[in-house]
């Protein structure tokens, strides 16, 4: 059996339209001590496709960390079949909140084998990732807020907290996972010893690992909530609680985002108007990720800036001309951040006039 995927992003499309499907998005993670990585990936792959499971995974050594769509009515058989691998029976299944943003969350299975499934930058040998903090339910999540010894952190990265977060949260300008980890010890953790940290990221995985690290560091008091943004957003409105999250929580899939309150914290990064959408920008070259309002994305035809609306004009050949050679790695990987952005740098200036931004 053929272990990986070969038709085209537009070949996809056509292939899921045709079937008809309607999937369910789950995510899930487990740190485990996996020997063999490439041997479970196989496994996993092969079992996933006979049921037609897309989306992406990444296996390591260290674990497992999953975000796909699994057909609605295959569910019951791929949660039987999960949990028949001993370190993933009764795992929690994180579901989304809100499928209405994409058609299709993911176009195709992809499994990738990774040195672990979330980079860190550590290289500390004695530290335990399982050794982990307390786990908060939203009820106790709410409570412990309610608490003035408390500090609340968001450990994403500054394009997620932008277009939505918890109300009071400390939100680090970062641009990666790896980043994070030094700057909320040394800027936000220290001095601060005797206080409650409680810890939230999308589905709980970056939590698990931080608290892990801060107890690891010597911190006491060190919590985190339970499924992540995910699992708290479903909680609140299967019991009854309050919510308080504010805005959107931003997914790595094709919806980029999940509705969970009305409210619009953000602003497009062309005009400065609220909006909280994010698309990648058209050109080939370039694939930016940033907020764009439907007045920009019409004038611009999607694009981030008027130089790649020129090039995406330009004949196939000329634009393949154009990026060969050059290394655009940089520019994808610092997402929202470009000097082509007039109103990414004002932003918090404009945002005191979006008043749907409050505390």
């Amino acid at each position: 059996m053929q272990l990986w995927n070969t038709l085209s992003k537009e070949e996809l499309v056509e292939k899921l339209k045709e079937r008809g499907t309607r999937f369910v998005t789950v995510s899930f993670y487990q740190y485990a001590h996996i020997p063999n990585p490439q041997v479970f990936r196989d496994h996993l792959f092969q079992m996933w496709s006979k049921i037609g499971i897309v989306g992406r995974t990444y296996v390591a050594t260290e674990g497992i960390n999953a975000q796909i769509g699994v057909p609605a009515d295959k569910f019951q058989q791929f949660k039987e079949e999960l949990y028949l691998i001993s370190f993933l029976n009764g795992i929690r299944l994180n579901l989304a909140v809100d499928e209405s943003e994409a058609e299709f969350p993911f176009l195709k299975l992809k499994i990738k084998v990774r040195d672990k499934i979330l980079a860190d930058g550590l290289n500390d040998q004695t530290f335990d990732v399982t050794n982990r903090g307390k786990h908060l339910k939203a009820e106790e999540f709410n409570a412990l807020l309610e608490d003035p010894n408390t500090i609340l952190i968001d450990m994403r990265n500054h394009y997620e907290t932008e277009v939505g977060h918890f109300k009071g949260a400390i939100t680090p300008d970062v641009d990666t996972f790896r980043d994070s980890l030094p700057i909320i010890e040394e800027e936000i953790l220290k001095g601060n010893e005797d206080k409650n940290i409680v810890m939230y990221c999308t589905g709980g995985i970056r939590c698990e690992k931080a608290s892990a690290w801060y107890k690891h560091r010597g911190f006491q008091k060190v919590h985190q909530l339970e499924g992540g943004i995910i699992k708290y957003a479903n909680d609140c409105k299967e019991n009854g609680l309050e919510n308080k999250f504010i805005g959107k929580n931003f997914v790595f899939d094709e919806r980029r985002g999940e509705r969970i309150t009305e409210d619009i914290i953000a602003v497009c990064h062309q005009c400065g108007e609220p909006c909280d959408t994010h698309t990648n920008c058209v050109n080939d070259g370039c694939h930016l990720l940033f907020i764009q309002c439907e007045s920009c994305k019409q004038e611009l035809e999607g694009c981030c800036s008027t130089e790649c609306q020129e090039v995406i004009h330009l004949p196939d050949e000329e634009q393949k001309a154009l990026r060969k050679g050059k290394d655009y790695s940089n520019k994808i990987f610092k997402k929202g951040r470009s000097e082509k952005l007039p109103f990414k740098t004002s932003i918090p200036a404009i945002k005191e006039k979006v008043t749907l931004a409050r505390e």
